[in-house]
Parts: C-alpha cells; structure tokens; sequence
C-alpha cells in the first residue's frame, strides 16, 4: 500500500488570540507571564498577535505557565452553524406556537429556541418548569407575557427576563400580532 504524500503548508497557524485569551483568563499581565517565563514582554506582545512564533521550548514553557495543553492551541474549534430555515421543529407544548431549535442538538452547554407565537397564543394551562439552570426569554418582535405563580411580565420587543429554569412559569401573546421570542436554556434541558 503506498502511503499518501502530505503536502506541506505555508499558511501561518495564528496561536496567538489564544494565548492571550488563556493569560487573560489566569488574570494574568504580559509582565507577569514575562516575569514566570524569562521570555521578554515585547516577544510576549508580537506572539500575542501573531507577529513572531515561539520555539518549542518557550512554547511549552509559556503553556505551563498559563495551564494549557499545546494541543488545545492547535484544535479546530468545533462550530455548527444552524440556518433559521432549516432548524428543526420542536414542541414543548402550548398553543398557536412554531418553535425551532436554533443550536445543535447535541450541544450540551446551552439550547436557544426560536418560536413565533401566533396572536393569543398561549402555554400550558398550568405552569410548567423546564429541566435547566438558568432561562431567559428576549422579546425579538411583538408583545409577550410571562407568567409566574406570584409575578407577571408583561415584555415588548427587546426586553429580556432571565429566572431560574426550574421556576414554574407559563405564558402568552396577548397581542393581536405574533410574537416572536428567544428561549435560552443553561445547560441544554435533559432529554429523559
């Protein structure tokens, strides 16, 4: 069997961004880093911004310093991209409502939902709860009203109400246009 010959590329491998982004993230100072590596700021600054590229030997110093894998430099970042007219229908119930999943569905960190509520559109009859941390609800168009067993939000286009997911809630377009709204859930709800 021959073996395929590899091609070798010109195209510069841009590590910088994260380099900055994971000293950023250790709450770190170029002079700090400088200081921890023996590397100077100024060659800390033109890597940072992909002006110059490290040796092996600074890049695994700098990677120990700011607790990151030379691997994690190099990974393609895993990115779905979901065009509105193809997300996949979902129904989590209620009324006069078209909602579609606008993240994938594996994804686990978060679900964002899209519906379009019809004019008087409505939930369930009783509150519900859905099985997340953390829900907000961004009014995009329309009117909406979300309900609590204790409280009611009555939202217009561009306003944005965050509540633990778990909290009973329904809700309603009391408008005689539709509404359309974001749902983002944290973490993605449990599929059971």
């Amino acid at each position: 069997m021959k073996a395929l010959p590899v091609e070798p590329t010109n195209a510069p491998v841009a590590i910088g961004s994260r380099i900055r982004a994971a000293r950023q993230a250790q709450r770190m100072t170029i002079e700090q880093v400088a200081d921890s590596t023996a590397l100077t700021k100024g060659f800390l600054s033109r890597v940072e911004r992909d002006l110059t590229s490290p040796s092996v030997a600074s890049l695994v110093t700098l990677c120990q310093v700011l607790s990151i894998s030379i691997g994690d430099l190099f990974q393609v970042p895993e990115t779905h991209l979901t065009r509105a007219a193809e997300a996949p229908r979902i129904s989590l119930g209620g009324q006069g409502i078209n909602e579609r999943l606008m993240t994938a569905r594996s994804e686990r960190r978060l679900q964002m939902i899209r519906a379009v509520v019809e004019p008087h559109g409505r939930g369930e009859d009783e509150l519900y709860s859905v099985d997340c941390e953390v829900e907000t609800l961004h009014v995009v168009e329309g009117r909406f009203v979300l309900i609590f067993s204790n409280d009611r939000y009555e939202l217009e286009a561009g306003d944005t109400v965050t509540f633990p997911g778990r909290e009973p809630h329904t809700w309603v377009n009391p408008d005689d246009r539709e509404a359309v709204v974001l749902w983002t859930l944290v973490p993605a709800a449990s599929r059971k």
